[in-house]
């Protein structure tokens, strides 16, 4: 009898521990597939970049119409953006080459395009945001989250990250 007790005392607390961490993982962790079929394609008319977003996330334009902001319409603190400049003539800057990519990169998009990600963890809200020069334009992605919850949609940013594509150059780009 005590084997038959002990058994199923050890089986019940197995499946226990397996509810737990099923409910754990399932709970806290934002999966892409959450948002699969529901993706849409943000493109940006004056500087030509692009970067998927959830169908569903609410929509903030700029004025000059240079970028882009996504709120979650489930917490408006976790959001999305992407936005680009022109960078300054290099001469005065004394920038060394703004025609080829950043030389100090870290990160390939899907066009293998190199750049710079990096993550800022903050006491209140954490950032992960990706920087890529080409053509003498600069462009920016971010995302933010609550510093709780940072942890929870890293994957979901880096996605999109990676999926943030810029124009394709043209021959006469390539030449100035």
């Amino acid at each position: 009898m005590k084997n038959f007790t002990t058994t199923i005392y050890q089986g019940c607390q197995w499946s226990v521990y397996g509810f737990l961490f099923c409910l754990i993982l399932g709970c806290s962790t934002i999966r892409l597939q959450d948002y699969e079929n529901s993706w849409k394609t943000y493109q940006n008319t004056r500087y030509g970049f692009e970067f998927p977003y959830p169908s569903g996330w609410y929509e903030m334009k700029s004025d000059n119409n240079d970028g882009i902001m996504f709120i979650s319409p489930k917490k408006s603190s976790v959001q999305i953006r992407g936005w680009a400049g022109n960078q300054i003539v290099p001469h005065i800057t004394g920038d060394i080459d703004t025609k080829t990519p950043m030389n100090n990169s870290n990160f390939k998009n899907v066009q293998g395009i190199p750049g710079m990600i990096t993550v800022e963890i903050g006491a209140r809200e954490s950032l992960i945001t990706l920087k890529l020069s080409q053509n003498r334009i600069k462009y920016y992605w971010q995302g933010k989250a609550p510093s709780q919850e940072f942890d929870d949609y890293y994957q979901f940013f880096y996605y999109i990250a990676e999926n943030y594509r810029l124009p394709e150059l043209k021959i006469k780009d390539i030449r100035k």
